[in-house]
């Protein structure tokens, strides 16, 4: 981020309470149970029997009364209802669940033909980490609950699949369940489209798509600006105050076979001596899609002491037009292996972010992490559709975030590493710190699995391709 304070805890403290969303895979579906094989019933019980409440908690098992296993990350579960006004927005949340909320989404969409009591759905579907389901077994029990972005006090009585006498586990066929795309289960509301763009039998749109794989011989090579990029050389946030960006120290290399660039970030103790680096696309015409790189993060420097505050990152992001302005996206992979923003040590961060006002700091973003060492290769993934941000590292799940965070305009593409501050070494002595990056993958309007962009890279490097770009302007 081009313009980062350095106060994450205060950040974080201040950022809405991170919720479940979903993303929809518009990609080639898993093998599974077949549709006309699958048999799904689903119980539903409420947690909140109100006429009006705080939070609608409709409460649901997904059995298989099937004969063959189904993978749940192939079902999803439709809960309709009708919005308390034309422009009320919500939020989804689990509460505890017997598969763990980690495993289960929710999302919200918009009828194309209304009811009296459904204009919304709420649908539930699950990550790969569900695991699938044995004929004759459920879910066991799901905790959800889902509330007006505004916190206003909502109205259920009037909704669709809404029961305020169901208190106890009983089949309800007032939700719907579908198993690959087709409905096994319930009856919808006649404005229920079957067929709506998240469908994953739907056929994909987009397509068009970037990737480099950074077979450049230097900095000053004209092929990196002919292909859109820029090393950056202006002076400016975020991290110590300053400190240069030196595009000299972006430089390009070979491992694995494969080309490699390189990053790196240096100082010794003061803003003069620290020295930044940051490649990022001149044009900000990246929006829905699948974003992937594989990046290698660094514990410790290349040479003297360790323990700066350095980030490491992949990231896409759009200008700040105005604080607070409503119109701002920035999707985060950022790596901190020596800690910062209060962290003691290594945090790897992926935050979606809705705006933020540089001063007074505020913000509004959502974020997952985890910490622990990331020291070494990785293959990053992040997903933008019409419904969620879902975040992948290594091919496995890493979060999920909510519709809220969508991106309104298009974004650039960017790496750069940084130092937050000079609090964490104080030492005099020289020290550098690299990032590298093996390739870039975006591929507009689709949202592909890990597979599927392991799939891709290779195809492009088996055919010899080191760059294309498709891409139309915004």
């Amino acid at each position: 981020m081009s313009t980062r304070p350095t106060g994450r805890r205060t950040r974080a403290a201040l950022a809405l309470t991170a919720l479940l969303g979903s993303a929809a895979l518009a990609g080639l579906p898993a093998t599974t149970a077949a549709a006309a094989d699958g048999a799904l019933t689903v119980q539903y019980r409420t947690g909140s029997g109100g006429a009006t409440a705080d939070q609608s908690e409709p409460w649901f098992k997904v059995r298989n009364t099937g004969s063959s296993p189904v993978q749940l990350s192939q079902v999803k579960v439709r809960y309709y209802f009708k919005a308390d006004s034309p422009n009320a927005s919500y939020r989804f949340a689990c509460s505890w669940a017997v598969k763990g909320c980690s495993a289960i989404t929710g999302t919200f969409g918009t009828l194309a033909h209304p009811t009296a009591n459904a204009d919304r759905y709420l649908e539930i579907g699950f990550t790969p980490s569900a695991g699938s389901l044995a004929p004759g077994a459920d879910t066991g029990d799901m905790q959800l609950r889902f509330f007006r972005s505004d916190w206003q006090t909502l109205r259920q009585s009037d909704d669709y699949s809404f029961n305020g006498a169901q208190t106890s586990y009983a089949d309800w066929n007032k939700v719907t369940a579908r198993l690959a795309g087709a409905t096994v289960w319930g009856t919808g509301p006649a404005g229920d489209d079957p067929t709506d763009p998240t469908d994953p039998t739907d056929p994909p749109s987009g397509g068009q798509t970037l990737f480099d794989d950074f077979g450049y011989t230097s900095h000053t090579d004209p092929a990196i600006s002919a292909h859109g990029w820029n090393v950056r050389s202006n002076s400016g946030g975020p991290g110590v105050p300053g400190a240069t960006w030196d595009p000299s120290k972006v430089t390009f290399s070979t491992s694995g076979g494969n080309s490699v660039m390189n990053l790196r970030t240096s100082t010794a103790g003061t803003g003069a001596s620290t020295v930044h680096t940051e490649v990022l696309t001149r044009s900000t015409k990246f929006r829905n899609g699948t974003y992937a790189a594989r990046v290698r993060f660094s514990d410790v420097p290349t040479y003297g002491p360790d323990g700066d505050r350095v980030v490491q990152t992949f990231f896409t992001i759009n200008d700040l037009k105005a604080p607070m302005a409503d119109d701002y996206a920035e999707y985060d992979f950022e790596y901190l292996p020596n800690g910062g923003w209060g962290e003691p040590s290594n945090i790897l961060y992926t935050t979606s972010w809705e705006t933020y006002d540089p001063d007074p700091w505020q913000a509004v973003n959502q974020h997952s992490e985890s910490r622990r060492s990331f020291a070494g290769w990785h293959d990053l993934v992040v997903t933008i559709d019409d419904h969620a941000i879902t975040y992948y590292v290594d091919g496995q799940h890493f979060g999920t975030h909510d519709a809220a965070y969508l991106p309104e305009r298009p974004m650039s593409i960017n790496f750069n590493q940084w130092l937050i501050d000079l609090d964490g070494q104080t030492s005099t002595t020289p020290r550098a710190y690299d990032q590298q990056v093996d390739y870039v993958l975006h591929v507009k309007d689709q949202v592909l699995t890990p597979a599927q962009v392991t799939t891709r890279i290779n195809a492009y490097r088996g055919a010899g391709t080191s760059f294309v770009d498709e891409v139309p302007a915004s």
